[in-house]
């Protein structure tokens, strides 16, 4: 604590000790500054930034494929699956391709990926609801809270 002290005395005590004059809190009246290495002090704020960054929980989508044809036990196979990926925390992205004459009828590609939904609700939110572009059939569950 040096006290309140004109600009230029403050960086001629910086430049005698080696040091940098950093303003701290430049609102404040009179601004705040410290005699400190710069250098280090990036540094420091640089590691706790990594740190932060390391503890964040990234949240995937995973992604879910169905056909068209598929059976009950394949449909229950892949609910299991998707309900793993929702208690992980992350989001599920339900995809159904429509080929060759599939694309007639989107309507059953549509049905087949509610029902799958539908089974999912105790676990799940919907976040976007059945979409159709072109021939594929997609829609996203996100984990509830």
């Amino acid at each position: 604590m040096l006290g309140v002290m004109p600009t230029t005395e403050a960086i001629r005590l910086a430049v005698e000790r080696g040091f940098d004059l950093v303003e701290v809190s430049p609102v404040a009246q009179p601004p705040v500054c410290k005699i400190i290495d710069y250098g280090q002090l990036r540094y420091e704020a640089n590691k706790k930034e990594r740190k932060q960054r390391g503890k964040q929980k990234k949240t995937e989508v995973k992604g879910i494929r169905l056909s068209a044809t598929i059976g009950d036990h394949d449909v229950l196979v892949r609910v299991k699956q998707a309900s793993k990926f929702l208690e992980e925390g992350n989001k599920v992205q339900v995809e159904l391709l429509l080929r060759g004459r599939q694309k007639a009828h989107p309507e059953i590609g549509r049905q087949v990926v509610q029902d799958f939904m539908n089974q999912l609700l105790d676990v799940a939110t919907i976040e976007s609801q059945v979409s159709q572009q072109g021939g594929k059939v997609s829609a996203i569950m996100m984990p509830k809270k």
